[in-house]
């Protein structure tokens, strides 16, 4: 079912280095946005997404040429669900009892990440049609580290998957560029898979640097994992994270394009073609089918709305949203 995604970031003239695109053509990255206040730290929590102006709109001029679409990456459709810090006992084994009993396309990579405390109990009690991931995990083999969980703690319990990377890690923890490479490369090393996460702050997309920053993270996962045989990227702008303020289609579509471009040129075709590319940021049941329908849109990266199973399970089956090119 793939077709070949045509790069825009190729279109362009002049003989310009990937992590130096300035292009026209991606139109949606350089809107004049109200400006937050300076005094807002970005490094202490996600609250300040909430007095973001309520009129904030983001958008696209860029229109898709294509009236069917494909996906551009040659695999399956990939939905995973970020419960993060959130749940009991209690509510978890609803969330699980949801989830086994909603009709799931069956084309589809199902992942859940739950936190630490519960993953046995997940993995215990839940359909083997959805795997498991960790939400985070150290740069190497356990021991005198507080409060960290290895790799092989990790797949001890039956996790498949990780997630590294995330905005939460990034800019509330702390953890930068060449430590998250570090853990990637680790835990791919022993067989877990990687959901890689970049994505751009706010600031940094009224100041033109979405393709900068997007760019320099992908570096870091390039220049420390050895294959991206078992490796995801969600893009996932921070702005869009928990604020309800979803990034169009055709903004998600752009900035996955330019991805895949990057990957081509600094990287490999194969790896271009062959790595799934997801998004997320307050996906719901109710946007998922529209942004499910670009080209290369893989699959989303699911936050509050995978603690709901009926909505989850509406994520999921958005993808018959993506139609396969005459």
């Amino acid at each position: 079912m793939a077709v070949a995604s045509t790069s825009l970031a190729s279109q362009m003239s002049g003989p310009k280095s990937a992590t130096s695109i300035s292009c026209p053509q991606f139109s949606g990255l350089r809107k004049s946005l109200s400006k937050l206040d300076n005094s807002v730290s970005f490094s202490t929590s996600q609250a300040f997404f909430q007095n973001v102006d309520s009129h904030l709109r983001l958008s696209s001029d860029r229109k898709g040429c294509r009236a069917v679409v494909s996906m551009a990456g040659s695999g399956k459709f990939f939905v995973g669900g970020n419960w993060k810090c959130n749940g009991t006992k209690d509510s978890i084994s609803k969330l699980v009892s949801d989830l086994n009993s909603a009709q799931l396309e069956s084309d589809v990579d199902v992942v859940v990440a739950p936190p630490f405390l519960y993953i046995d109990q997940v993995k215990n009690s839940l359909t083997d049609k959805i795997e498991v991931s960790a939400q985070n995990c150290w740069t190497g083999k356990g021991g005198a580290f507080t409060g960290e969980i290895s790799v092989e703690q990790v797949k001890d319990l039956g996790c498949k998957w990780v997630i590294l990377g995330h905005s939460e890690r990034r800019h509330v923890i702390g953890e930068n560029d060449e430590f998250i490479g570090k853990k990637a490369a680790y835990a791919l090393s022993q067989g877990v898979g990687v959901i890689a996460c970049i994505g751009e702050l706010l600031e940094e997309r009224e100041a033109g640097k979405t393709f900068d920053v997007c760019f320099q993270q992908l570096k870091a996962f390039a220049d420390a994992i050895p294959s991206w045989d078992n490796v995801v990227i969600a893009y996932e702008p921070v702005w869009a994270i928990g604020t309800g303020k979803v990034a169009s289609p055709e903004q998600a579509q752009e900035v996955h394009v330019a991805v895949r471009d990057w990957l081509t040129k600094n990287v490999s075709a194969e790896v271009a073609s062959k790595t799934r590319i997801i998004y997320g940021g307050s996906v719901n049941g109710s946007n998922s089918s529209d942004l499910a329908k670009k080209e290369d849109i893989d699959g989303f990266l699911v936050g509050g709305a995978s603690l709901k199973g009926p909505e989850f399970a509406t994520i999921v089956n958005s993808v018959t949203a993506k139609k396969v090119a005459a």
